[in-house]
């Protein structure tokens, strides 16, 4: 699990691109949108919130640096445009 594998099917999953290395997956646009958002955001403000560790917390540090940012957007860009238009 947390890989790019469909947790139910164990089907991989459509939505993924290679980025400085690494695999960047999401499992539907739900999850494409909120990564970039966070991802594309100057400012990532934390809830202090004692032994709460959110999804977006817990995204690997090499997406979550700054220095990566420009590619990692590259990368959803390119997975949005994989999508089927609707």
């Amino acid at each position: 699990m947390g890989g790019p594998v469909d947790p139910f099917f164990r089907l991989p999953l459509w939505l993924q691109a290679d980025c400085r290395g690494h695999v960047l997956w999401a499992y539907n646009v739900r999850h494409l949108d909120l990564l970039e958002s966070y991802v594309a955001a100057r400012l990532r403000e934390r809830r202090a919130v004692p032994g709460s560790m959110s999804m977006l917390a817990r995204l690997p540090k090499w997406l979550k640096s700054a220095k990566n940012r420009d590619e990692a957007l590259r990368a959803m860009n390119r997975m949005r445009a994989s999508l089927p238009h609707s």
